[in-house]
């Protein structure tokens, strides 16, 4: 993953109330696309989904049963790490809670794994609790490939890089595992309001 797409220049609209706009950020009314290396081809026949790691039980869903969960509906904030925000971004998806309904594990953290080999990690408790969703759709239309379809992770209140593209798995780990950007000196968290977007931020 040598190739990174280009990043995001813009400038504060002053008609958003600043009050939901972290730090640092500006409000665009595009979709800015950021990856690093080319967009993976997954056909939904072979496209599955898996949780595995610390837990009881290993799960795994292909496209036609994940496709038969309970999708619910998601209107969010979203932030990037270089520093754009699009506001009242409509989502629909499965939530990661309904994922792990059934797994029971002792694990603190999670690393999820994307098609292509990026990874990144979160505390697992930022993934429960109605806080993350994999989505499969954005404004009522199948996930775009360059906006990581058909099915990526959503996790609107750390930074966008968190919400990894093309996702095909959550790995449950008792130990905090940093992921690609994490390792490249990004901030191992990622809190768009704290202005975490590097390591020692």
């Amino acid at each position: 993953m040598s190739d990174f797409s280009p990043g995001f220049r813009g400038r504060r609209d002053p008609d958003v109330d600043p009050s939901r706009v972290p730090p640092g950020q500006y409000v665009t009314g595009d979709f800015p696309v950021l990856s690093a290396g080319p967009t993976p081809s997954v056909g939904l026949d072979e496209w599955m989904f898996t949780v595995d790691g610390s837990v009881s039980d290993r799960k795994q869903w292909s496209w036609a049963e994940f496709s038969a969960l309970p999708v619910e509906d998601v209107e969010v904030d979203i932030h990037c790490v270089t520093r754009w925000s699009k506001l009242d971004t409509r989502w629909r998806g499965v939530s990661v809670d309904t994922l792990l309904a059934e797994v029971e594990t002792t694990a603190d953290f999670a690393v999820a794994h994307s098609y292509g080999g990026y990874t990144t990690n979160l505390p697992l408790e930022d993934l429960i609790d109605g806080q993350a969703w994999i989505a499969t759709t954005f404004d009522d239309q199948p996930l775009t490939s360059e906006h990581g379809g058909p099915a990526r992770l959503l996790v609107p209140h750390l930074y966008f890089w968190k919400s990894a593209k093309w996702v095909r798995g959550l790995s449950l780990t008792d130990d905090d595992t940093p992921g690609f950007w994490e390792n490249f000196g990004y901030h191992n968290y990622g809190d768009p309001w704290l202005e975490q977007r590097y390591h020692g931020d």
